[in-house]
């Protein structure tokens, strides 16, 4: 298993997210309502504004990063944030 850090010391595994999106669009928004009437979201955002709305396999995780910043994590490569 490999973890990547989502902000805020939550972790998610990196090998069950299928897609990283921003929540600025009205798809996005979708995904997000839909997720909670099921149950299956998990807000990992802190009480933060929602930037990255994060797609794993059965959840749909909240983050206040942005999608580039946990890609580059993913990727290790540090960014200015990681710093």
């Amino acid at each position: 298993m490999s973890f990547v850090n989502i902000g805020f010391g939550n972790i998610v595994n990196s090998n069950k997210i299928v897609s990283m999106i921003t929540s600025d669009s009205a798809p996005a928004k979708r995904i997000v309502a839909g997720a909670k009437e099921s149950g299956k979201i998990i807000d990992a955002t802190q009480g933060r504004r929602t930037r990255c709305v994060i797609i794993c396999d059965d959840n749909v995780v909240l983050s206040a990063l942005m999608p580039d910043t946990i890609a580059s994590r993913i990727n290790g490569n540090p960014s200015k944030e990681d710093v």
